[in-house]
Formats: C-alpha cells, structure tokens, sequence
C-alpha cells in the first residue's frame, strides 16, 4: 500500500475519504485515483509569446512534483479538474514535449475534464495521450468537473477557482492556497496546482472549512 505524504488532511465524507496533500493535490486511495486542478502548463511561455521574460522553470518545477506524486502513491489514475495547459500561445514544443515524457515516465492514465483554457485547444489535446471530458464525470458516486456543479446528492470535487485564504494575525498578513470544503454544497474546491498561477480569496460561509496548505501540511480553518 503506497504512503501518504507527510501533513495530509483527511476529509471524510459518508463513505468517501479523501487525503487533501500539501502538493495541492487530492488522493483517493479506494478508487486509487490523483486529483489535481489548474496545472496551467505553459503560461510562462504565453507571456514570452507577449515579450515578457518569464522562466520556463515553473513548467519543470510543475511536472516535477506531480510525477513524484505518482510515484510515491502509485495511482492508477490522474484526474485532472481542469486546465491543464493555459493557451494555445503557450503551446510551445517544448511544452508538449515535457507533458508527452511525464506521461511515458509514469505510465499514469491521464484524464481531463476540459476546462475553460483548454477548450481552445481541442485539436491539439486529441494528440497529447489523454482522455478529454468536455462535461463532469461521475466517478465512483463522485462529480468530477472544473466549473462547480451543485448538486448536494453527489459530492463535487472541482477546480476553476484557484481559492486562497487571506490570514491576519497582528500586524503580519499571508495569503495561501487552500482546498475549500462547502458542506452545504457537498462541493470541494481544489487549489491551483501549477507553480505560475494566480488565486482568488474566498470568505469563509457558515460551517465551510479551508484546508490551508502551509509549506508541507495541510492545515484546517473554520469559521
């Protein structure tokens, strides 16, 4: 049985228990399945397409923790929620190139569900080895999307929002990513997975909880 990574959060729902990794990334060991979301492969290289001189390194540094998430869990399975690549001027050879040696690497099945950067990119993901979902995907009495779909019989597992926590304790303020649990919704929203992505703050609701991950644990606020 593959080892959890050091500072995991459990989050059991009904008979679901999901480990929430500081890696900002979800693992579910009874359907042996990696979730990420917002991996956003290629943004650098957009605003290189713009003149603007940002490091291809976040590309490596994205790959790089995502395939030593595949081999420490050994998963059967990579959902990703989402965005995979950020635009068809960040589609750089170099790009695809380092997708395609992941893959071969890892020997991992790569899903997507299609998300609002990729759906430009329909022809040129049909030839990079993994399987596109245009719509959520029920998998194992769980919702897989990008977008959030609320649906409070089934719960959603989701990306699209790059939802942050901002901290205030005394005069010192951190902003961190975070996995947002909403109860009520039945809905969990993960973090942005790429190195090079932006994030959105969420306020906490009654009841909703976010999993903040701090360096290498994963840490729970709730209102």
């Amino acid at each position: 049985m593959p080892t959890p990574t050091a500072g995991v959060a459990t989050l059991t729902v009904g008979p679901t228990q999901l480990q929430l990794l500081p890696q900002r990334a979800v693992y579910i060991e009874a359907l042996e399945a990696l979730l990420v979301s917002d991996v956003h492969l290629g943004k650098a290289e957009t605003f290189q397409h713009y003149g603007l001189p940002i490091s291809s390194q976040t590309n490596h540094a994205t790959l790089q923790r995502l395939e030593d998430l595949c081999r420490q869990l050994s998963p059967t399975s990579l959902w990703i929620l989402g965005d995979l690549f950020h635009g068809r001027e960040g589609m750089a050879d170099a790009v695809i190139d380092a997708w395609l040696k992941f893959l071969h690497r890892t020997q991992i099945s790569a899903h997507l569900i299609v998300g609002n950067h990729d759906r430009r990119l329909q022809d040129t993901l049909d030839q990079l080895s993994v399987a596109c979902y245009l719509e959520a995907v029920d998998v194992g009495g769980l919702r897989f999307s990008h977008e959030p779909e609320l649906d409070p019989d089934c719960l959603n597992l989701c990306g699209h929002i790059h939802p942050c926590l901002r901290l205030t304790m005394g005069c010192d303020r951190l902003r961190l990513p975070c996995f947002h649990w909403q109860p009520r919704q039945n809905q969990l929203t993960l973090p942005a997975f790429g190195e090079f992505t932006g994030g959105y703050d969420i306020a906490l609701g009654a009841g909703e909880v976010a999993y903040v991950v701090a360096d290498e644990a994963v840490v729970e606020f709730a209102r």
